[in-house]
């Protein structure tokens, strides 16, 4: 996560987003799946069928930056932190302290101490299709079960292949799923148990006069295991899915940047992918018991299955939502 953080704190913690966490998804089914008809082609993909993780696809970011939200874990690209087990992707974040860059590698080209460094109590690992593979535009789906602790932040979201509109958050930001603190007791949660997912877009101007659009809901299944988290993007509207149901939707009023007067920007240029298992920061230790529980570790965020789909007809276009346009 970025800088994004800094702000979705209040956000998240207002009375609106408390009420959405009450809701249940809505009952809206999106195309099938299987991605094989209504228009849909499946133009990427890592169902991690190897014995270890496919270095054409993924890259990591290795850093104990802390995302700029205080996290408090150093990312590594070591086999510890991730790797293919079972047809699966294990990112794991262990209780070990570890000593890193404190920048993280676009920062560090700039910065007067470049060679600064840092140390963290966990280490985890943020890997990420950057260089390798972005969209612009498509039905983006995870299927992934997560851990569960006060303190777990795991994720699934994307960022500009390239800052066209300038710097976080005026290029934009996708985040297709996000929970914190999952299975931690939870007065509000229909089960008594925090079970909220979130999507959110951030967009606006440079940090920190960045905005944010989210929704919260419960979803308590997302305990249970396995569950397909996605998101359908198409010029001027998002639409967020879980178990291929629609739970939120966003159009192009609800964002804006201050490069440009385009309706669609930032949200229309090329995305990377990037799925990452951090460890405290501002979101989760400022909600639930409060801080980060050293209990339970190794944390593990399991990953099944990643597929991209396009239109068919034309790549740079998108299905409708339905499947039928």
């Amino acid at each position: 996560m970025s800088f994004s953080k800094h702000v979705r704190i209040a956000a998240t913690l207002s009375g609106a987003l408390l009420l959405a966490a009450c809701e249940q998804p809505q009952v809206e089914p999106v195309a099938d799946s299987a991605g094989g008809g209504d228009g849909w082609q499946l133009v990427w993909s890592d169902e991690f069928s190897g014995e270890v993780i496919d270095r054409a696809k993924w890259g990591f970011d290795e850093n104990c930056w802390g995302g700029g939200n205080e996290e408090r874990q150093c990312y590594t690209s070591d086999q510890s932190n991730a790797s293919v087990e079972g047809g699966r992707l294990i990112i794991t974040a262990l209780k070990q302290e570890a000593t890193g860059s404190a920048l993280p590698a676009h920062m560090r080209k700039t910065a007067a101490d470049h060679e600064a460094t840092a140390t963290k109590p966990f280490t985890s690992a943020r890997m990420t299709t950057r260089g390798k593979a972005a969209w612009k535009y498509g039905r983006i789906e995870v299927r992934a079960k997560f851990p569960q602790g006060q303190g777990t932040w795991p994720a699934i979201w994307m960022l500009p292949e390239d800052d066209v509109y300038g710097g976080w958050a005026a290029s934009g930001e996708i985040d297709i799923l996000e929970t914190v603190n999952l299975g931690v007791p939870c007065e509000k949660c229909p089960g008594g148990r925090e079970d909220t997912i979130l999507g959110t877009l951030h967009f606006g101007g440079f940090w920190p006069d960045n905005l944010l659009a989210s929704t919260e809901i419960s979803f308590p299944k997302v305990l249970d295991g396995f569950h397909t988290y996605g998101v359908v993007w198409s010029e001027g509207r998002f639409d967020w899915t879980v178990d291929g149901k629609v739970y939120a939707t966003k159009v192009a009023k609800d964002w804006s940047t201050v490069s440009s007067d385009d309706p669609n920007a930032p949200f229309d240029q090329q995305f990377h992918l990037i799925l990452n298992l951090a460890i405290g920061g501002k979101l989760p230790e400022e909600r639930g018991l409060g801080g980060v529980s050293g209990e339970g570790f190794p944390k593990q965020m399991e990953v099944d299955w990643v597929r991209v789909w396009q239109c068919a007809d034309d790549a740079a276009s998108i299905c409708s939502v339905s499947g039928d346009e």
